[in-house]
């Protein structure tokens, strides 16, 4: 064989088949310019500063949207549902094929004097589209990927907001247990001197110092739960120990919130709900796709052959097409149909199940905030003065001191009641929030943290 020979049949070949597809993307296909990947994802990030101080509930969701670690495995997603829309608009690469036929026989043929040798290229042609489909089965995977964000995003908020509320909870209910400890000496040294004076019996002591040990218990396990609850917030930011001091917001304002749509259309802007519409599309997609694949390919190859016992040369041509007769894909078609029906189903049942929870949160949100209220105006203030009263009274001797336990402790159950209301309240409008992808912060059209801080994908590393 002449390697002159083998170079003119490969150009030969290259020449019949015109096996351009690295080089000139198919004009109407949707990846007729190779789409752009995100920023790589590097190890060598500066290291985080920690927040100290006091923070607000929007230094903790901007931490935690750029820093939580969960967030940072998007854009390796998003990056692999680009480089499949990459993979899907590339042509099927060539085949080279060397035949040698007549050789190693009898006779003449006993060697390669006899020989016939045929180098040609064969390329396979797609039918039926499947090109362009393919590029719009990966296009919605990318969809997909964008709106799974969207929801991961959300949770974080909805996390969040609930961390923050409980660390601020567990700030009121350990300063509650400080006055409660407080009191409870104040009321011990007040007892011991009572009896001593010979004005109450020594029973009382016991008693009051029975109060007291149980106040620093609860002083203890307060403080131990506010721990917990602020490492639970770093946390969210992927910090392992919190370096801030305390939070701070405007927590016991309750303000009247505008009523909940509870119709259908109020959970379109919910990303578990609106990511069941691009699955579908993506399942169209993929039938399309399958039904294509029920077109036959067929492969053109041309090149050379040489003949040795003549010394001569001579172009060959071929077209090889595969004839549907057993295989039709019907399988792969059947399946996308079942797929496609299954996302119709599961699209019904994510949205009847988001709009019952739905309303079920809103009630609780209500429930919350007519509890905090008749507290906040009602409950407490009068547990307050009734407190006022009987230790007025108990100095003056009107009262004993069983009655003084009994008033001090209605009064800071009511206490701890209003502050669990108030997280339950918190909590309940987080909840609501995440369902209807909106905030519901009435002071401005552009809503609160949910609509405020939008952190972009490709920013998210």
């Amino acid at each position: 064989m002449h390697v002159s020979m083998l170079a003119s049949a490969l150009l030969a070949g290259v020449v019949i088949c015109g096996c351009r597809s690295t080089a000139e993307p198919m004009r109407s296909s949707p990846t007729a310019e190779a789409p752009k990947l995100s920023q790589p994802v590097t190890s060598n990030e500066p290291a985080a500063i920690e927040p100290t101080g006091t923070i607000t509930l929007g230094d903790a969701l901007g931490l935690a949207l750029m820093r939580n670690p969960g967030l940072k495995t998007f854009p390796y997603s998003l990056r692999a549902a680009e480089a499949r829309m990459l993979q899907a608009g590339l042509r099927p690469n060539p085949e080279l094929q060397v035949e040698i036929e007549e050789f190693g026989g009898r006779g003449e043929r006993s060697s390669f004097d006899a020989a016939e040798t045929t180098v040609q290229i064969g390329q396979p042609i797609e039918l039926g589209g499947k090109r362009e489909k393919r590029a719009r089965v990966a296009a919605a995977s990318k969809e997909l990927v964008q709106w799974d964000y969207e929801s991961a995003r959300l949770d974080l908020v909805r996390e969040v907001s609930q961390a923050f509320t409980a660390v601020l909870a567990a700030q009121e209910r350990l300063a509650l247990a400080q006055k409660v400890l407080d009191l409870s000496q104040q009321a011990h040294s007040a007892v011991a001197q009572r009896v001593q004076a010979g004005r109450d019996s020594p029973v009382d002591a016991l008693r009051a110092g029975v109060v007291l040990s149980e106040s620093r218990i609860e002083r203890q396990k307060a403080e131990k739960s506010l721990v917990a609850a602020r490492r639970n917030l770093a946390a969210m930011w992927g910090s392992s120990e919190p370096a801030f001091a305390a939070v701070t917001a405007d927590w016991y304002e309750i303000p009247l919130l505008p009523p909940v749509d509870l119709s259908p259309e109020s959970i379109t802007a919910n990303p578990d709900v609106a990511r069941w519409e691009a699955e579908q599309r993506s399942r169209r997609a993929a039938l399309d796709l399958e039904k294509a694949k029920a077109v036959p390919d067929v492969t053109a190859a041309g090149g050379m052959r040489r003949f040795e016992q003549t010394d001569d040369s001579a172009f060959v041509a071929g077209l090889a097409v595969p004839l549907p007769l057993f295989d039709r894909n019907q399988g792969g078609i059947e399946e996308a149909i079942a797929n496609l029906g299954q996302a119709r189903r599961q699209y019904e049942a994510v949205r009847v199940k988001t709009l019952a929870a739905l309303s079920q949160a809103v009630e609780t949100l209500a429930a919350a905030r007519e509890e905090v209220t008749a507290l906040k105006s009602e409950v407490v203030p009068a547990a307050e003065q009734a407190f006022d009263a009987v230790q007025q009274g108990y100095r003056q001797g009107k009262f004993d001191y069983l009655y003084v336990l009994d008033t001090q402790r209605t009064l800071f159950e009511t206490q701890a009641r209003y502050i669990n209301s108030t997280e339950a309240y918190h909590k309940a409008r987080a909840d609501v929030e995440r369902l209807t992808g909106r905030s519901l912060d009435t002071e401005s059209n552009d809503g609160g943290p949910l609509d405020s801080i939008q952190e972009p994908l490709s920013q998210v590393k």
